[in-house]
């Protein structure tokens, strides 16, 4: 079902080298025609649902690593305070640390590129580190790296003319690499023509060098190793140099072995996996297909999540009880398109429910008109499972994307995503496919990472809060833990200003609430409005159509 899936295959890069930009975030007041028209209600303004809050209730932390990237524009990371960034994507699969190459897969016919000075290992974790980002460096597992190439055209690639005469697209760049097909068939590569075999120890050897230039993990060297990415793609991704379907045993052995590697090379860093690339890796092995089948059932009817998690935790338990697995990891992509028309914007809008909502049937080809699967909850099922098999570690999603970032239903979705992980516990998440500094996707970080241009942020204590129509007025809130503020995001999902009630429990506040607003109106800042009054624990604001709004309450 790969097809199916998000096309975002390119280079995950380091932080990109792209010129320093202004914050675009308004700190004050912008313009007092501009606030009024945020702040007033409008006279055509429709009822909307009830909102409350008990901020003595479902108390939890939300971790700032859910607000993480894998790229970002340098000025845009430092503006946000970019809490974790990753070394990831297909190319890290056979990157070689030793050369400084990568082979591009099935991405851009199979070639060897040696990166430049700012596209190496260590520039990331340098860059990153610099600014205060986590770092997440991916190992490879598929046991092949990129072998030593050329620096420029004609490089050495999977499928070279030379050996292959025909195929059905070459690269027009460079003509004697292919894309490995013959009238649609796979033809089988050399592996050697591109890449040279390593083993577990490679791992080890990576951490180890990352090690002697950046410290230990515990002196404030790399926190976070990824045990490769979407392992079970490797037979369409690399299929030059690993053709086979992944099985259950070599997920678990080279998983196993990779993990007690980086251990032992920096016993402080945590280990990251399995990062499948959606549902079908979620529960299936490349053996199986998009469902459990032969090999689930060798392995006690697991699926391979399941079995995966199993598999570390009796690998931990047979060596002493060490922890080789920190975070269960998995990507998620709705199979949305990034069309931005009024059935793309709705479905956009509803599907983030498949985070967390055990209602909601997915719309695609994951639910009944494809592979039927149950409701996904994919937050709350990855818990479940970690509470089953490997009680402990920690979850995180390293690329998710819910596309149109370059338009305001974009930057709803993503502003309803962020509240969703922080309510539902996620420790870690990193957007692949980041909107630049001036789409509407980036407000959607700013409002939660830096809402007044002066590095204010949401609430770092989830608290209850909760709408008697979640598909009309998302609402998520939290409260900070430096000044006590109650901090409420509403995301409005419908055309129509709604004006709504919110009951606010278990907090005292100053009387007033501060209000911030980004929507299609403005979409270049985030307006100041005027402040909302709270009169006995109780306030009514309006919330103009497709737009995300920050209430903040200061504590009395």
């Amino acid at each position: 079902m790969d097809t199916q899936r998000w096309q975002h295959r390119q280079w995950s890069r380091s932080i990109p080298t792209v010129g320093v930009v202004a914050s675009l975030v308004v700190g004050s007041v912008a313009g007092a025609a501009a606030a009024t028209s945020a702040g007033a209600t409008p006279a055509a303004a429709m009822a909307g649902p009830a909102l409350s809050v008990d901020v003595a209730a479902a108390r939890h932390t939300i971790s700032p690593d859910i607000y993480g990237l894998n790229g970002a524009d340098p000025a845009f990371a430092v503006e946000i305070g970019l809490p974790v960034a990753r070394w990831g994507g297909n190319a890290s699969s056979r990157y070689n640390f030793q050369n400084h190459t990568y082979n591009t897969g099935s991405d851009w016919y199979f070639e060897n590129i040696v990166t430049g000075p700012d596209g190496t290992v260590e520039a990331f974790v340098q860059t990153n580190a610099a600014r205060g980002a986590k770092q997440i460096v991916t190992i490879p597992l598929v046991g092949w790296v990129a072998k030593d190439s050329p620096q420029s055209h004609p490089f050495a690639c999977g499928f070279p003319a030379t050996r292959f005469p025909q195929q059905d697209a070459f690269d027009p760049w460079d003509t004697n690499c292919g894309n490995g097909k013959l009238d649609g068939v796979d033809l089988t590569g050399v592996a050697t023509d591109t890449s040279v075999p390593v083993d577990a120890s490679y791992g080890g050897a990576m951490v180890s060098h990352l090690v002697s230039q950046f410290g230990p993990a515990a002196s404030g060297g790399v926190p976070i190793y990824q045990l490769d990415n979407e392992p079970v793609l490797w037979s369409a991704t690399h299929r030059d140099v690993h053709p086979e379907k992944v099985t259950y045993d070599e997920l678990g052995g080279k998983g196993t072995a990779a993990a007690a590697s980086i251990k032992a090379a920096d016993p402080g860093a945590a280990v990251l996996g399995p990062s499948g690339w959606g549902y079908c890796e979620w529960v299936a092995s490349g053996l199986d297909g998009c469902a459990p089948g032969a090999d689930a059932a060798a392995h006690g009817g697991l699926n391979l999540s399941q079995w995966y998690l199993k598999n570390m935790k009796d690998f931990s338990d047979a060596n002493g009880g060490q922890r080789y697995l920190d975070y269960f990891d998995q990507h998620y992509y709705p199979a949305i398109d990034g069309s931005v028309n009024p059935t793309a914007n709705a479905l956009r809008l509803r599907s983030t429910r498949s985070l967390w909502d055990p209602t909601y049937v997915d719309e695609s080809w994951i639910g009944p008109s494809g592979v039927n699967a149950p409701p996904l909850q994919v937050i709350r099922t990855m818990k479940a499972w970690v509470a089953q098999y490997y009680p402990g570690t920690k979850i995180a999603i390293t690329e998710y994307n819910w596309g149109a970032n370059d338009d305001i239903n974009g930057a709803l979705a993503q502003a309803d995503v962020l509240g969703i992980f922080g309510r539902e516990g996620l420790d870690l998440a990193t957007m692949w496919g980041e909107p630049q500094p001036t789409q509407p996707g980036a407000y959607a970080f700013r409002m939660y990472r830096n809402y007044d241009g002066e590095g204010s942020r949401f609430g770092d204590v989830s608290v209850s809060a909760t709408s008697s129509d979640q598909g009309q007025l998302a609402v998520y809130g939290a409260q900070r833990s430096t000044d006590r503020a109650l901090t409420l995001m509403v995301v409005n999902k419908t055309g129509d200003d709604l004006t709504s009630s919110v009951a606010v429990a278990g907090f005292s506040g100053t009387g007033a609430a501060q209000r911030f607003t980004y929507g299609p109106a403005e979409l270049t800042s985030i307006v100041r409005g005027d402040d909302v009054t709270v009169d006995a624990e109780a306030l009514t604001a309006t919330f103009p159509a497709n737009s995300v709004t920050l209430l903040v309450l200061p504590q009395r």
